[in-house]
């Protein structure tokens, strides 16, 4: 008992609110720049005796969404950290709070030029700057010990310690992350935003610098498919002599035991123009419903000032904001904080427009589709700008939802009539009357489907009609959002972002996947089941294991195996002289090795399932049947599959509605890659929720198609099954 209190205890204070003078900070720190953050936290608690800061770490990937959830309702934080790109979108949803005017007037002289303009939206200032963030060039100074001033000189030194055979690089980037590409867009002269602030891709000088990029690819100057992992492996590792990196990159660096160095991107020779990278601000953010913004106000601006720009620097390493803290011989002593603040005044802050979310997934496409020379760069370009604006096109006008109502009504009032003429038909009321008590058995389940399930699904249902505003808001529409999606409107039907290009690729993935669990199961099955083979427990058990472990943790197990210079699956095929491949730059090698991870994944199930039919099968009518002649196939499809059937009918149709919604496949191990063609309706789905300016009213569509789909396809399997029985 005394244990069971102290756990109650616990679990009371863990969801009791802050206390009243405590100020809670949300943050997405980690390493370094965490353990800065708490050295301040502990200084900032000294010199306030009677107040406290709690420092909550939140996954970068969720903070956003936590944010967006949490702020509204009153549990969000007083205080946030974050990058400031996602400024616009705050804005207009109300969860940001503008600081005073003095405030404004104050940060522009304690902080570096180019550092507070970025937190200032429609002429308010929405943020105090902590940190700044950009791309540079690191350097092994053994082999590169002066900084390339061009990108002609680059070249030439990227060119001298180049031997891909070797596995030895020049150079090494993102070279398929457009935003490792912004320093040369603006290098040659373009950019994402024209005259009048519009984002935008499409120009000549944005081609210009895609060909620069594949060039550099195409001469192996770059290694192709390069993420994070292998750039780091390849300069900590000396297999690199220069990466473009950013202050995150410091820690593995420093810790490689590689001299390096860091200097500002080198000018564009062909434009005389400098490479120019994005510039990100690290920032705190008052929350809208804070409940002591004098309070919180005070502590940003303790946090934001010299003092503790001084300790993140030091500890966190961090490029800081405050001029002040320069002033400190260790803090200027810096090289790398000081190749940072040198490259800040080359840099382009990232634009905060809200419409910013949406720009990443059509530029990724036009700069891998030139990279792999699927098209030039102009033409890239162009379909990118087509994306775009079909992406951030404004929502459909609003619609009377008056006819909605009473047509609703009406089929609701028309359900009930035959639910009620039904029942009385079949005396419903009075078998539910004689069998009460078991009923009551089935009450909480029920709630619990009603709360899980039924909600949930009458929710979404009804946001499909529906469109979302960047304000958080919603307006009724009607049936435009199926009328755009199965009309194709603006998409050709080829096209991956179609309803039935995608609709084809996700058909072909469940038959596929499904056929091949249901074959792979079934011939181990019949395998296991045999007296003769040894250790048939422990194979079970190891077969099964596939199955076990999670499938997002497979997945992401197996993009690894697929990376064209780390995997495995290019090793061996390596071994055999066959040079590595792509397995995400074409739709067949995308789709096959999607299909290898989920084949790896569903085979288990079939074969439980077909192992457990197996048992009800006597031997001696097999035995029977090949005394009589019968052969090994004849058996199995005279006598075998016919008496299993019935136990893996349900089993197929649940292993489709498995398949036919396996996001975590699709989403971990190709991405989607190239360009949206491996993408499957509930991925397609996703992407116009949360990468595609929000549009959630689109994406209920999408799943409210996609659930009368699998209907249909139950409804089609009962009465297919059905006939079959009796035929017999």
């Amino acid at each position: 008992m005394p244990r069971l209190a102290a756990v109650v205890l616990g679990v009371l204070c863990l969801a009791a609110p802050a206390g009243a003078s405590e100020l809670v900070v949300w943050h997405a720190y980690h390493g370094a720049e965490a353990e800065g953050l708490g050295e301040w936290a502990a200084q900032w608690r000294q010199g306030h005796p009677g107040a406290s800061v709690r420092l909550v770490e939140v996954p970068s990937e969720a903070l956003t969404g936590k944010l967006a959830s949490a702020i509204p309702r009153g549990h969000g934080p007083d205080v946030f950290i974050w990058a400031h790109e996602q400024l616009g979108a705050w804005v207009e949803a109300g969860l940001v709070a503008p600081l005073p005017a003095e405030v404004e007037r104050e940060a522009i002289e304690v902080h570096l030029p180019g550092t507070v303009d970025p937190l200032v939206r429609d002429g308010r200032l929405y943020g105090l700057p902590l940190a700044f963030k950009s791309v540079a060039l690191f350097r092994n100074t053994r082999l590169v010990p002066e900084a390339p001033a061009t990108t002609d000189e680059l070249i030439a030194d990227a060119a001298r310690w180049t031997d891909p055979d070797a596995g030895r690089f020049g150079l090494a980037y993102e070279i398929g992350a457009f935003y490792y590409e912004a320093p040369w867009l603006y290098g040659f002269g373009g950019g994402i935003t024209d005259r009048e602030g519009r984002l935008g891709l499409s120009g000549v000088a944005n081609a210009r610098a895609l060909a620069f990029a594949a060039d550099l690819q195409r001469r192996g100057l770059v290694p192709a498919d390069a993420n994070g992992a292998l750039v780091t492996a390849l300069f900590t590792s000396g297999r690199a002599a220069m990466v473009i990196q950013g202050p995150w990159f410091l820690a593995d660096a420093a810790g490689s035991g590689i001299p390096f160095a860091i200097s500002p991107l080198p000018v564009v020779s062909a434009t005389g123009l400098p490479a120019r990278p994005f510039l990100t601000i690290d920032a705190a953010f008052l929350s809208s419903h804070c409940g002591r913004p004098d309070e919180a106000l005070a502590l940003m601006r303790d946090l934001a000032g010299p003092a503790g720009a001084r300790i993140r620097a030091l500890r966190g390493r961090q490029p800081v904001t405050a001029r002040a803290a320069y002033d400190d011989p260790r803090v200027a002593g810096d090289p790398a904080l000081a190749a940072f603040r040198e490259q800040l005044g080359l840099a382009v802050p990232m634009p905060s427009d809200p419409a910013m979310r949406a720009l990443w997934e059509p530029a990724a496409f036009a700069l891998r589709s030139t990279l792999r020379g699927d098209l030039d760069p102009a033409t890239a370009l162009a379909q990118a700008e087509r994306k775009f604006r079909i992406f951030t096109r404004p929502p459909p006008p609003p619609a009377d939802p008056l006819p909605f109502v009473f047509g609703v009504g009406g089929l609701a009032l028309v359900g009930a009539f035959l639910a009620v003429r039904r029942a009385r038909r079949v005396r419903l009321g009075a078998a539910i009357w004689a069998h009460r008590t078991d009923y009551l058995y089935l009450v909480p389940a029920a709630l619990g489907v009603l709360a899980l399930l039924v909600v949930p699904f009458v929710v979404g249902a009804a946001v499909s009609f529906a469109a979302h505003t960047g304000g958080g808001e919603f307006s009724f529409v009607g049936f435009r959002n199926f009328v755009s999606i199965l009309s194709s409107r603006d998409f050709g039907i080829t096209e991956p972002e179609s309803f039935y290009y995608t609709l084809g690729v996700t058909v072909l993935w469940t038959v596929l996947n499904v056929g091949l669990h249901l074959a792979l199961g079934i011939a181990l099955a019949l395998v296991l089941r045999e007296p003769w083979v040894r250790l048939r427990g422990l194979w079970r058990v190891l077969l099964i294991v596939p199955w076990a472990v999670p499938n997002y943790i497979t997945a992401l197990i197996w993009k690894g195996m697929f990376h064209r210079q780390l995997g495995a699956i290019n090793a061996v095929l390596g071994w055999f002289g066959i040079e590595p491949v792509g397995w995400f730059d074409r739709f067949s090698t995308a789709f096959a090795a999607n299909l290898a991870t989920n084949v790896w994944l569903g085979f288990p199930f079939m074969m439980v399932v077909t192992l457990g039919a197996l048992q009800t099968i006597p031997r001696d009518v097999e035995e029977a049947a090949a005394i009589d002649g019968a052969g090994a196939w004849t058996r199995f499809w005279r006598i075998t599959l016919p008496m299993i059937k019935p136990s893996l009918v349900p089993a197929v149709v649940l292993g489709s509605v498995w398949t036919f919604n396996m996001f975590n496949v699709i989403y971990l191990v190709s991405g989607g890659d190239p360009e949206g063609r491996t993408e499957i309706l509930i991925s397609q789905a996703y992407r116009w929720a949360f990468s595609r300016q929000e549009q959630y009213g689109y994406a209920a569509a999408y799943a409210v198609l996609i659930f009368g789909i699998l209907l249909g396809f139950d409804r089609l399997t009962r009465r297919f099954t059905r006939t079959e029985a009796g035929a017999r």
